[in-house]
C-alpha cells in the first residue's frame, strides 16, 4: 500500500518535538493526507453490535464461529478481516475470554509490528516504535493500570518474545496517541485506532485542521478500512506547521492545560490558552441595562448549575428521559437572569435539554434551546468547527420537525457549509444532510407557494394519511432523519 503524503514533512518543533507541516498551500476543506490505521479494535460495550471489520453499528450480524467474539455484516467483511483477527482468534479461544479493547489493540498492534516491522507502508513517516509512550510521566494510579493491563496481556499472549518494558512502551503509545473510532456516520464512538502518521501532528486549541474518520474504500486504501482524513479548516501557507484540537475547545484555558497535562503530558502554550482567549465569555454573567447579577449570585447559580447537570447525566444514564426534561428546566430558570448566553454550564444544560426534547418529540421547545444553543457555540467556536455544524445541524432538522421551515432550512443550508469543510462530500452524515437540505428547500418553496396548503400538508403526514403529492414527507422518513442525528 502507498499512501500520498506529498503534501507534508516532518520537521524539528522545538519543545513540541517532532511536527508536520505543509509543503505546498492548502485550501479549506482540502484534504491534506488519508491515513488507514496500523491497527484498531471495537470497544468491549459493543462488540456485539459493531462490525469488526469496517466499524459499522448494525444489526444482526454474523459471529466469529472460532472465538465467537468478533462480530461481523457479512462473510466479505470477515474475509477481508482475517488477516487481523487469526491471531486474535486463537488466542482468545486459548485464554477462554476476550480481554478488554486496551489489551486487544496492544496484541494487534505487536502482531502487526512483528509481521511488518512498524512500517505498514511507503508513505508512513514513522514507525510505531519511534512514538512517545510517556510511560516516564504517568502517575502512580495511571501506573498501576498499566501494570494490570501487562499481566493481563502476558496472559492473554503467554508466548510473546517482547519483555515487559517493550510491552509497556506499546500500552503507553496507545494511552498517548489512540484515536477514537465513530460508526458510519460519525455520530457515536465504536472502537479506537492508532494512526502513525496522523500521530505527528501537534495540537493547537485553535488548529487549523481536523480530523475526520471516513469509512469505506479509497483508492489506494483496502477495503473496508478505518481511515481518517486530516481535513484544512482554512488556508494553510507553505512550510506552515498542521495542527489539530487533542481536546474541546469549549472548555476554559486552565481545565485544557489541566485534561492535556494529564493525558498527554505537555504544557500548552498556545495563543488561546497563554491569553485565556473567550474565558470571560465561557463564563460570563448575563448584563441587563449595564447592569450584572452580584458575584454571590452568580456563584450561586454555577453551583447549583453543577449538581444539576450530575443529576442529568445520571437521568439519562438510568433512561430517565422525563426526570431530564424537569431537571433541565428547573436548572434553565434559574441560569436565565444571572448567566450569559455563552456560559458553558447555560450551553450544556441547553444542549442536553435540545436533545432530550427532540427525542420525546416536543419539537418546539426543543427548537428554541437547539437554536440558542448555536448562538452560544458561533460566540466561541471558529465559525468552521464540526462540533458547531453538527449542533447547527440538529437545531435545523428541530425546527423542520418543529414546523418551522423557514429557519430549518436554512440552519440545515449553513450546516452543510460547515460540513462541507470538515467532512467533506462523500463522508455519508454530509450525504445526509445533502438529502435533507433538498427536502427542505423544496418544503419551504411549497410553503411560501402557499401557507395554508403546506401545513395542511405536513399535518396529514404528521397524521400518517395517505398524501397524493410527491412532495409530502411521510412521518416515517422524519423518524428516520431524526434518528441519524
Amino acid at each position: 500500500m502507498t499512501l500520498d503524503m506529498d503534501n507534508v514533512e516532518v520537521f524539528d518543533a522545538g519543545e513540541k518535538g517532532r511536527g508536520l507541516r505543509t509543503t505546498k498551500d492548502l485550501w479549506a476543506g482540502e484534504v491534506v493526507f488519508a491515513e488507514p490505521s496500523f491497527a484498531a479494535v471495537v470497544f468491549d460495550s459493543l462488540s456485539q453490535q459493531v462490525c469488526h471489520s469496517c466499524f459499522r453499528r448494525q444489526a444482526n450480524l454474523h459471529r466469529c464461529a472460532q472465538c465467537k467474539f468478533a462480530h461481523y455484516c457479512d462473510r466479505t467483511c470477515q474475509t477481508a478481516c482475517w488477516d487481523e483477527h487469526k491471531q486474535e482468534c486463537a488466542a482468545i479461544k486459548k485464554y477462554e475470554k476476550a480481554p478488554n479493547e486496551n489489551v486487544r489493540l496492544t496484541a494487534r498492534v505487536l502482531w502487526r509490528i512483528q509481521k511488518d516491522t512498524g512500517i505498514v507502508s511507503d508513505g508512513q513517516l514513522t514507525s510505531v516504535d519511534q512514538l512517545e509512550d510517556h510511560v516516564a510521566d504517568m502517575l502512580a494510579d495511571d501506573l498501576k493500570e498499566l501494570k494490570i493491563d501487562v499481566q493481563n496481556f502476558l496472559g492473554y499472549c503467554p508466548k510473546t518474545r517482547h519483555g515487559t518494558e517493550y510491552i509497556s512502551h506499546i500500552f503507553g503509545i496507545i494511552k498517548c496517541n489512540g484515536f477514537t473510532l465513530s460508526d458510519q456516520r460519525g455520530l457515536q464512538a465504536v472502537g479506537v485506532g492508532l494512526f502513525p502518521n496522523l500521530c505527528l501532528v501537534n495540537h493547537d486549541c485553535w488548529p487549523n485542521c481536523t480530523v475526520i474518520l471516513n469509512h469505506g474504500p479509497g483508492l489506494t486504501m483496502p477495503p473496508f478500512s478505518p481511515r481518517i482524513e486530516l481535513r484544512a479548516l482554512s488556508k494553510i501557507a507553505e512550510n506552515e506547521e498542521l495542527t489539530v484540537g487533542y481536546v474541546d475547545f469549549l472548555n476554559v484555558s486552565t481545565d485544557r492545560q489541566r485534561t492535556l497535562k494529564h493525558q498527554y503530558h505537555f504544557d500548552c502554550t498556545c495563543k488561546s490558552c497563554s491569553e485565556h482567549l473567550k474565558d470571560d465569555l465561557k463564563m460570563a454573567a448575563k448584563e441587563t441595562d449595564g447592569n450584572k447579577p452580584s458575584d454571590e449570585l452568580v456563584k450561586e447559580v454555577q453551583e447549583f448549575s453543577l449538581e444539576c447537570l450530575a443529576k442529568v447525566e445520571a437521568a439519562r444514564t438510568a433512561g430517565d428521559f422525563h426526570e431530564v426534561v424537569k431537571l433541565c428546566r428547573e436548572c434553565l430558570e434559574k441560569q436565565e437572569p444571572v448567566l450569559g448566553n455563552t456560559h458553558l454550564y447555560h450551553l450544556r444544560m441547553l444542549s442536553a435539554a435540545s436533545e432530550v426534547l427532540a427525542y420525546l418529540q416536543f419539537f418546539s421547545e426543543a427548537a428554541e434551546y437547539a437554536g440558542r444553543l448555536v448562538e452560544g457555540y458561533m460566540k466561541l467556536y471558529h465559525p468552521i468547527n464540526a462540533h458547531l455544524g453538527m449542533a447547527t445541524m440538529r437545531a435545523g432538522v428541530t425546527y423542520w420537525h418543529a414546523g418551522l421551515i423557514e429557519v430549518g432550512h436554512e440552519m440545515i443550508c449553513k450546516a452543510y457549509a460547515i460540513l462541507m469543510v470538515t467532512h467533506g462530500p462523500n463522508h455519508a452524515i454530509t450525504k445526509d444532510l445533502e438529502s435533507m437540505r433538498m427536502q427542505t428547500e423544496m418544503e419551504l418553496r411549497m410553503f411560501k407557494q402557499n401557507e395554508n396548503v403546506y401545513h395542511s400538508m405536513r399535518e396529514a403526514a404528521l397524521q400518517n394519511k395517505p398524501m397524493g403529492m410527491a412532495e409530502a414527507v411521510s412521518v416515517e422518513d422524519k423518524a428516520l432523519s431524526h434518528k441519524l442525528l
